[in-house]
């Protein structure tokens, strides 16, 4: 796809470390394969060096990615005293010791926290709560932002398009509307979309009425004062949001309607549906979910994925860590 050769082109020169905890797992080690092969990013492999270390090179990759062995790191004790400090009362240095020898994920975490690796793929062989709770914990998010949400990347041939939330909030208030609409407008920028954002309804501009259409109309007030450099307008149905002539009949004058590129669903009910419609009928492939607003870039595998999968979730956090 060419928006991963535009992700990989802007992370040359970066040496963008991404940490996968899930490092002996055969997916992520053919990933790890491509990922020196094809790009600048460095894979940290967290497992037993020895047998990383076998299957690569019967790969042909000798060098290019690093390994940590959570069971032998030389700044364990360092890292103990971090997450100790980090969970301020809420964990003991005996648990912390515990949950860092016992799961990968608070061990990849901690590195990216602390600055030695620039961000985190797992997910694998782990839940969702498994990969994003440490996140949550330890990293946060970022300043103004009180939640984390989850975007999808929808493509098929040149086109592009942003769908959010479709994985984290699953009734999100009018508040958290707005903070999806403002994160996803950065989510992407990233990928080269000049965001228009449409806040999704089943209504128009009054056409409908009710709670959801209050929330949704509130969401698009708040998000506009937060950032009114942005283009954002709503409520709209989607079709009013994507089709120029509906757009012309039911929104006159928006200057997104019939423009849209970047989707908010009210809900995730909506987010999910909508956007495993569009793969299954639409043909679209979609690549996510994205986290957004983490103070640094940890991201979450389906435990379907494929090798594939894992090599375009590491760019895009490569991608988040040298955006951010």
């Amino acid at each position: 796809m060419e928006v991963f050769e535009n992700l990989k082109a802007n992370l040359v020169g970066k040496n963008a470390r991404i940490v996968l905890p899930e490092g002996e797992e055969p997916r992520i080690l053919q990933a790890t394969k491509r990922l020196v092969k094809e790009s600048e990013v460095i894979p940290v492999l967290l497992g037993n060096p020895e047998k990383i270390k076998i299957y690569l090179e019967i790969e042909g990759i000798i060098d290019g990615y690093e390994v940590i062995d959570p069971q032998h790191y030389p700044q364990f004790e360092e890292m103990v005293a971090a997450l100790v400090e980090r969970r301020k009362g809420k964990m003991t240095e005996e648990e912390a010791r515990k949950v860092l020898v016992d799961d990968v994920n608070y061990f990849g975490v901690m590195l990216v926290y602390l600055g030695l690796v620039d961000g985190m793929v797992s997910g694998a062989i782990h839940s969702t709560a498994s990969t994003v709770r440490p996140a949550l914990q330890i990293i946060k998010t970022r300043p103004n932002v009180t939640r984390t949400s989850g975007a999808f990347l929808m493509v098929r041939g040149t086109e592009r398009y942003l769908f959010g939330d479709c994985a984290i909030n699953i009734n999100p208030d009018a508040e958290a509307l707005a903070e999806i609409a403002i994160n996803s407008a950065i989510t992407a920028k990233m990928f080269g979309i000049e965001p228009k954002i449409a806040m999704l309804s089943y209504s128009t501009k009054g056409s409908g009425f009710g709670e959801s259409v209050d929330k949704v109309v509130e969401a698009t007030k708040i998000a506009h004062d937060l950032r009114p450099d942005l283009e954002i307008d709503g409520e709209l149905q989607f079709d009013a949001a994507f089709v120029p002539e509906t757009a012309a009949l039911k929104a006159p004058g928006s200057n997104v309607a019939g423009q849209a590129n970047v989707f908010v669903f009210p809900g995730i009910e909506a987010g999910n549906i909508g956007y495993k419609m569009a793969e299954r009928l639409g043909g679209f492939a979609a690549v996510g979910p994205v986290l957004q607003g983490l103070n640094k870039p940890v991201n979450d595998l389906s435990r379907g994925c494929n090798a594939d999968d894992v090599y375009k979730l590491t760019l895009i956090t490569a991608a988040q860590a040298v955006h951010q």
